[in-house]
Protein backbone atom coordinates (compact mmCIF):
# COMPACT_ATOMS: atom_id res chain seq x y z
CA UNK A 1 0.00 0.00 0.00
CA UNK A 2 3.32 2.35 -0.05
CA UNK A 3 2.67 4.99 -3.15
CA UNK A 4 5.75 7.52 -3.70
CA UNK A 5 3.28 9.78 -5.00
CA UNK A 6 0.91 9.64 -2.61
CA UNK A 7 3.74 10.01 0.21
CA UNK A 8 4.92 13.55 -1.94
CA UNK A 9 1.35 14.70 -1.65
CA UNK A 10 0.93 13.92 1.74
CA UNK A 11 3.77 15.72 2.81
CA UNK A 12 2.80 18.68 0.41
CA UNK A 13 -0.56 18.93 1.83
CA UNK A 14 1.27 18.57 5.17
CA UNK A 15 3.10 21.76 4.79
CA UNK A 16 0.03 23.93 3.57
CA UNK A 17 -2.31 23.26 6.60
CA UNK A 18 -2.35 22.10 10.34
CA UNK A 19 -1.52 18.51 10.44
CA UNK A 20 -4.80 16.24 10.94
CA UNK A 21 -3.98 14.72 14.62
CA UNK A 22 -1.14 15.80 17.54
CA UNK A 23 1.35 13.72 19.12
CA UNK A 24 0.61 13.08 23.05
CA UNK A 25 2.28 15.79 25.09
CA UNK A 26 5.54 15.27 26.27
CA UNK A 27 7.64 16.57 29.16
CA UNK A 28 8.75 20.18 28.73
CA UNK A 29 12.41 18.69 29.30
CA UNK A 30 12.50 16.54 26.28
CA UNK A 31 10.13 19.39 24.19
CA UNK A 32 13.51 20.98 22.42
CA UNK A 33 14.57 17.50 21.24
CA UNK A 34 11.54 15.82 20.27
CA UNK A 35 11.17 15.98 15.83
CA UNK A 36 7.84 18.41 15.20
CA UNK A 37 4.35 17.21 14.45
CA UNK A 38 2.51 14.29 14.06
CA UNK A 39 5.23 10.66 13.28
CA UNK A 40 5.11 9.52 9.93
CA UNK A 41 2.21 7.58 8.57
CA UNK A 42 3.73 4.06 9.06
CA UNK A 43 4.02 4.67 12.89
CA UNK A 44 0.30 5.70 13.20
CA UNK A 45 -2.23 3.45 14.18
CA UNK A 46 -4.32 1.61 11.87
CA UNK A 47 -7.96 3.14 11.12
CA UNK A 48 -11.49 2.46 10.36
CA UNK A 49 -12.64 3.50 7.04
CA UNK A 50 -16.23 4.79 6.55
CA UNK A 51 -17.31 4.69 2.79
CA UNK A 52 -19.60 7.85 2.12
CA UNK A 53 -21.49 8.44 -1.88
CA UNK A 54 -21.88 12.03 -3.33
CA UNK A 55 -23.69 13.16 -6.52
CA UNK A 56 -21.35 16.60 -6.61
CA UNK A 57 -23.59 18.95 -8.83
CA UNK A 58 -21.15 20.99 -11.19
CA UNK A 59 -22.00 24.59 -12.46
CA UNK A 60 -24.45 23.39 -15.48
CA UNK A 61 -26.21 21.01 -13.42
CA UNK A 62 -24.81 17.50 -13.90
CA UNK A 63 -24.23 15.93 -10.87
CA UNK A 64 -20.70 13.67 -10.72
CA UNK A 65 -20.52 10.34 -9.20
CA UNK A 66 -18.24 10.67 -6.27
CA UNK A 67 -16.50 8.44 -3.57
CA UNK A 68 -15.41 9.62 -0.36
CA UNK A 69 -13.89 7.40 2.21
CA UNK A 70 -13.36 9.00 5.71
CA UNK A 71 -10.67 7.70 7.98
CA UNK A 72 -12.38 7.17 11.82
CA UNK A 73 -10.88 8.16 14.90
CA UNK A 74 -9.77 11.79 13.41
CA UNK A 75 -10.88 14.92 16.08
CA UNK A 76 -9.03 17.61 14.06
CA UNK A 77 -8.63 18.68 10.31
CA UNK A 78 -8.24 16.35 7.52
CA UNK A 79 -6.84 17.17 4.19
CA UNK A 80 -8.80 15.68 1.11
CA UNK A 81 -6.95 14.22 -1.81
CA UNK A 82 -8.44 13.79 -4.82
CA UNK A 83 -8.18 11.71 -7.73
CA UNK A 84 -11.10 12.09 -11.20
CA UNK A 85 -11.05 9.30 -13.63
CA UNK A 86 -12.88 8.45 -16.59
CA UNK A 87 -11.68 4.51 -15.76
CA UNK A 88 -14.49 4.08 -12.50
CA UNK A 89 -14.71 5.31 -9.14
CA UNK A 90 -14.78 1.68 -7.57
CA UNK A 91 -18.03 0.96 -5.20
CA UNK A 92 -17.35 1.80 -1.05
CA UNK A 93 -17.76 -1.93 -0.62
CA UNK A 94 -14.67 -2.56 -3.26
CA UNK A 95 -12.38 -0.06 -1.01
CA UNK A 96 -13.17 -1.30 2.25
CA UNK A 97 -12.94 -4.78 1.81
CA UNK A 98 -9.02 -4.55 0.78
CA UNK A 99 -7.41 -5.80 3.92
CA UNK A 100 -4.70 -3.25 4.24
CA UNK A 101 -6.89 -0.21 3.67
CA UNK A 102 -7.02 0.60 7.26
CA UNK A 103 -3.03 0.38 6.81
CA UNK A 104 -2.95 2.52 4.03
CA UNK A 105 -0.19 5.48 4.36
CA UNK A 106 -3.06 8.41 3.72
CA UNK A 107 -5.59 6.61 6.01
CA UNK A 108 -2.68 6.79 9.11
CA UNK A 109 -1.75 10.05 8.16
CA UNK A 110 -5.61 11.54 8.68
CA UNK A 111 -6.78 12.24 4.69
CA UNK A 112 -9.78 11.91 3.19
CA UNK A 113 -9.79 9.95 -0.10
CA UNK A 114 -12.03 10.87 -2.72
CA UNK A 115 -12.28 9.44 -6.20
CA UNK A 116 -14.95 10.56 -8.71
CA UNK A 117 -16.38 9.92 -12.15
CA UNK A 118 -15.90 12.54 -14.28
CA UNK A 119 -18.69 13.78 -16.71
CA UNK A 120 -20.38 11.04 -18.68
CA UNK A 121 -18.51 8.48 -17.37
CA UNK A 122 -19.85 5.40 -15.36
CA UNK A 123 -22.63 7.00 -12.84
CA UNK A 124 -21.74 10.90 -13.57
CA UNK A 125 -24.11 12.56 -15.41
CA UNK A 126 -22.94 14.56 -18.94
CA UNK A 127 -21.31 13.44 -22.03
CA UNK A 128 -17.75 12.13 -22.22
CA UNK A 129 -15.56 13.56 -24.63
CA UNK A 130 -12.15 12.13 -24.61
CA UNK A 131 -9.29 15.02 -24.10
CA UNK A 132 -11.88 17.51 -23.53
CA UNK A 133 -10.67 20.87 -25.34
CA UNK A 134 -10.58 23.85 -22.83
CA UNK A 135 -13.78 25.87 -22.70
CA UNK A 136 -14.16 29.23 -24.86
CA UNK A 137 -13.82 31.51 -22.08
CA UNK A 138 -15.57 34.44 -23.68
CA UNK A 139 -18.63 31.35 -23.17
CA UNK A 140 -20.04 32.21 -19.57
CA UNK A 141 -21.77 29.16 -19.56
CA UNK A 142 -18.96 26.57 -21.20
CA UNK A 143 -17.87 23.49 -19.13
CA UNK A 144 -14.51 21.37 -19.23
CA UNK A 145 -12.78 19.28 -17.13
CA UNK A 146 -11.01 22.65 -15.35
CA UNK A 147 -14.67 23.44 -14.40
CA UNK A 148 -15.66 20.25 -12.93
CA UNK A 149 -12.56 19.82 -11.22
CA UNK A 150 -13.05 23.55 -9.64
CA UNK A 151 -16.70 23.08 -8.76
CA UNK A 152 -15.50 19.42 -7.16
CA UNK A 153 -12.97 20.68 -4.86
CA UNK A 154 -15.50 23.55 -4.14
CA UNK A 155 -18.06 21.29 -2.91
CA UNK A 156 -15.79 19.03 -1.22
CA UNK A 157 -14.17 21.64 1.33
CA UNK A 158 -17.46 22.76 2.14
CA UNK A 159 -19.32 19.64 2.78
CA UNK A 160 -17.01 16.87 3.68
CA UNK A 161 -16.86 16.62 7.63
CA UNK A 162 -13.65 17.92 9.59
CA UNK A 163 -12.27 19.20 6.25
CA UNK A 164 -9.33 21.37 6.40
CA UNK A 165 -9.98 23.23 3.66
CA UNK A 166 -6.81 21.78 1.34
CA UNK A 167 -6.91 19.66 -1.47
CA UNK A 168 -4.30 17.88 -2.94
CA UNK A 169 -4.68 16.19 -6.79
CA UNK A 170 -3.02 12.93 -7.81
CA UNK A 171 -3.17 10.64 -10.86
CA UNK A 172 -1.27 8.87 -13.58
CA UNK A 173 -1.96 8.86 -17.30
CA UNK A 174 -5.98 10.15 -18.46
CA UNK A 175 -5.84 10.97 -14.32
CA UNK A 176 -2.68 12.94 -14.75
CA UNK A 177 -3.97 15.11 -17.44
CA UNK A 178 -7.09 15.47 -15.63
CA UNK A 179 -4.93 16.76 -12.68
CA UNK A 180 -3.49 19.70 -15.33
CA UNK A 181 -6.68 20.38 -15.81
CA UNK A 182 -7.35 21.21 -12.47
CA UNK A 183 -4.48 23.26 -13.13
CA UNK A 184 -5.32 25.71 -15.54
CA UNK A 185 -7.61 27.72 -13.32
CA UNK A 186 -6.89 26.11 -9.96
CA UNK A 187 -9.35 26.64 -7.11
CA UNK A 188 -7.69 28.23 -4.26
CA UNK A 189 -8.17 25.32 -2.23
CA UNK A 190 -5.80 23.40 -4.40
CA UNK A 191 -2.92 22.73 -2.29
CA UNK A 192 -0.63 20.17 -4.02
CA UNK A 193 -0.76 18.55 -7.59
CA UNK A 194 1.17 15.03 -8.71
CA UNK A 195 0.45 14.30 -12.07
CA UNK A 196 2.30 10.79 -13.62
CA UNK A 197 2.98 10.10 -16.87
CA UNK A 198 0.21 12.39 -18.22
CA UNK A 199 -0.16 13.22 -22.11
CA UNK A 200 0.93 16.77 -22.84
CA UNK A 201 0.92 17.08 -26.64
CA UNK A 202 -1.33 14.40 -28.45
CA UNK A 203 0.05 15.81 -31.74
CA UNK A 204 3.95 15.25 -30.82
CA UNK A 205 4.05 12.39 -28.99
CA UNK A 206 1.88 10.17 -27.02
CA UNK A 207 -0.23 7.15 -27.32
CA UNK A 208 -2.59 8.28 -30.54
CA UNK A 209 0.67 10.59 -32.82
CA UNK A 210 3.94 10.93 -33.33
CA UNK A 211 4.49 14.26 -34.75
CA UNK A 212 1.13 13.75 -36.69
CA UNK A 213 1.79 10.21 -37.42
CA UNK A 214 -1.05 7.96 -36.59
CA UNK A 215 -0.06 5.25 -34.13
CA UNK A 216 -2.55 3.11 -35.05
CA UNK A 217 -2.85 0.16 -32.86
CA UNK A 218 -2.84 2.15 -29.64
CA UNK A 219 -5.09 4.33 -30.79
CA UNK A 220 -7.85 2.19 -32.19
CA UNK A 221 -7.21 0.06 -28.78
CA UNK A 222 -7.64 3.01 -26.83
CA UNK A 223 -10.75 4.45 -28.63
CA UNK A 224 -12.30 1.36 -28.35
CA UNK A 225 -11.91 0.99 -24.95
CA UNK A 226 -13.27 4.46 -24.02
CA UNK A 227 -15.93 5.57 -26.77
CA UNK A 228 -18.12 2.24 -26.55
CA UNK A 229 -21.25 1.46 -24.17
CA UNK A 230 -22.33 5.25 -23.63
CA UNK A 231 -19.29 5.94 -21.60
CA UNK A 232 -20.33 3.39 -18.95
CA UNK A 233 -18.36 0.26 -19.38
CA UNK A 234 -14.76 -0.57 -20.75
CA UNK A 235 -14.82 -2.03 -23.91
CA UNK A 236 -11.49 -3.58 -25.11
CA UNK A 237 -11.08 -3.98 -28.88
CA UNK A 238 -11.76 -8.04 -30.03
CA UNK A 239 -8.93 -9.59 -32.22
CA UNK A 240 -9.98 -12.33 -34.15
CA UNK A 241 -6.11 -14.05 -34.11
CA UNK A 242 -3.37 -13.84 -32.06
CA UNK A 243 -1.59 -12.05 -34.19
CA UNK A 244 -2.68 -8.45 -33.63
CA UNK A 245 -0.01 -7.25 -36.76
CA UNK A 246 -0.59 -8.73 -38.85
CA UNK A 247 -4.96 -8.03 -38.47
CA UNK A 248 -4.00 -4.58 -38.84
CA UNK A 249 -1.69 -5.14 -41.76
CA UNK A 250 -4.87 -7.20 -43.65
CA UNK A 251 -7.07 -4.33 -42.39
CA UNK A 252 -7.51 -1.27 -44.58
CA UNK A 253 -7.80 1.73 -42.86
CA UNK A 254 -10.98 3.10 -44.14
CA UNK A 255 -12.37 -0.38 -43.25
CA UNK A 256 -11.82 0.11 -39.30
CA UNK A 257 -14.76 1.66 -38.42
CA UNK A 258 -17.22 -0.57 -39.95
CA UNK A 259 -15.60 -4.05 -38.82
CA UNK A 260 -13.47 -2.94 -35.63
CA UNK A 261 -15.32 -0.29 -34.40
CA UNK A 262 -18.93 -0.03 -34.80
CA UNK A 263 -21.22 3.01 -34.17
CA UNK A 264 -19.63 6.54 -34.28
CA UNK A 265 -16.46 6.76 -32.38
CA UNK A 266 -15.60 10.44 -32.26
CA UNK A 267 -12.09 10.26 -31.60
CA UNK A 268 -11.25 7.95 -34.03
CA UNK A 269 -13.16 10.07 -36.85
CA UNK A 270 -10.53 12.80 -35.48
CA UNK A 271 -7.58 10.92 -35.80
CA UNK A 272 -8.36 7.63 -37.99
CA UNK A 273 -10.19 8.70 -40.95
CA UNK A 274 -9.11 12.01 -41.21
CA UNK A 275 -5.11 10.34 -40.36
CA UNK A 276 -4.25 13.03 -38.65
CA UNK A 277 -4.67 15.31 -36.00
CA UNK A 278 -3.68 19.09 -36.37
CA UNK A 279 -1.80 20.73 -34.10
CA UNK A 280 -3.93 23.01 -31.52
CA UNK A 281 -3.77 26.44 -30.26
CA UNK A 282 -2.52 26.10 -26.66
CA UNK A 283 -3.93 29.73 -25.14
CA UNK A 284 -3.36 28.74 -21.54
CA UNK A 285 -0.91 26.59 -19.70
CA UNK A 286 -0.58 25.26 -16.36
CA UNK A 287 1.54 27.21 -13.72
Amino acid sequence: MRNPALLALASSLAAACAPAWQPPAIPPAAAASAPPGPPAAEDAPARAVRAVEAEIPMRDGVKLHTQILIPEGFSGPMPILLRRTPYQAPPGDAFLADPGLQKADWVRGGMVFVVQDIRGRFRSEGQFVMNRPPRDLADPKAVDETTDAYDTIDWLVKNVPNSSGKVGMVGTSYDGWLVIMALLEPHPALAAAVPQAAPADLFLGDDFLHNGALRRQPALEFVALMEAGAGKELTPLQYDRADTFEWHLELPLSAVEGKALPGVRPTWRRIGIMGTWRPQPRPRRAP
